[in-house]
């Protein structure tokens, strides 16, 4: 495995899903709902189908019962460490009421530093992913790139309003996604070492992803959808990444 290609992967994942949620932001000032939920509804059935379909399975098959469920717990706890430590708002937040510009540049810039921070562990579960089944990183590595789309517009959206000038904070969103890059560098060398290692590489990832699918994936699709599509696009995505495995 090319530990160049994992690390590639991870970084496009993460600036081009900051990035492109920052140009949204600055571009049109506007937080589109329907769409991103039943997008972000379906990212998190694939998710689902991934998580129980094959990267459990192959966790406990290559690592063992034990490893393997330690790193599923390893892999939640941290999520909820970094949420603790430095908890990331998203567009549900209202930022747009602080008065004084410099708040809101601060806002937005510590926002954009928990972002990168939690970039850096889904980007262990893309390089672990890989190591597995270089099709499963793949599909990890796009689904993290949607779902940092919302968030690369919660960053933009604090610093815009502060006066920034717009290709200023267009660079910082693309800076935030960068931690991914370095994150899947380290699993994919992780995931090399032995099975026992790869076993708990995957169950870290597997239990990072349930994190996100079950504390912000899902939640923020149903926000930012109308009736019942974000279900529907969880089922479909779902029925369709069962299919695909």
């Amino acid at each position: 495995m090319d530990l160049m290609h994992v690390t590639l992967l991870g970084l496009v994942a993460g600036v081009v899903g900051t990035g492109t949620g920052g140009l949204i932001a600055v571009v049109t000032h506007r937080r589109a709902k329907m769409p991103l939920g039943v997008m972000l509804g379906f990212s998190a059935g694939v998710m689902l189908a991934v998580i129980f379909h094959e990267l459990i399975p192959e966790a406990l098959e290559d690592g063992g019962f034990g490893p393997g469920m330690l790193g599923v717990v390893f892999g939640v706890l941290l999520m909820i460490s970094l949420d603790r430590v430095l908890p990331h708002i998203h567009l549900t937040a209202n930022v747009n009421n602080t008065r004084h510009e410099n708040a809101l540049v601060r806002s937005g810039l510590l926002l954009g530093l928990g972002i990168a921070l939690h970039n850096f562990p889904e980007g262990l579960a893309i390089g672990t992913s890989y190591v597995f089944d270089a099709q499963v990183g793949f599909s990890i590595a796009v689904v993290l790139a949607l779902h940092n789309l919302p968030e690369g517009m919660a960053m933009a959206i604090p610093l815009s309003a502060g006066n920034i000038p717009p290709l200023r904070v267009w660079g910082y969103t693309l800076l935030a996604g960068v931690p991914m890059g370095l994150g899947s560098l380290l699993g994919g060398w992780i995931g090399t070492i032995s099975g026992m290692f790869l076993g708990m590489g995957l169950g870290f990832a597997a239990g990072a992803m349930l994190y996100i699918v079950c504390h912000e994936l899902i939640p923020g699709a149903q926000r930012r959808s109308t009736g019942h599509l974000a279900t529907f696009g969880i089922v479909v995505g779902v029925l369709l990444g069962i299919a695909l495995l």
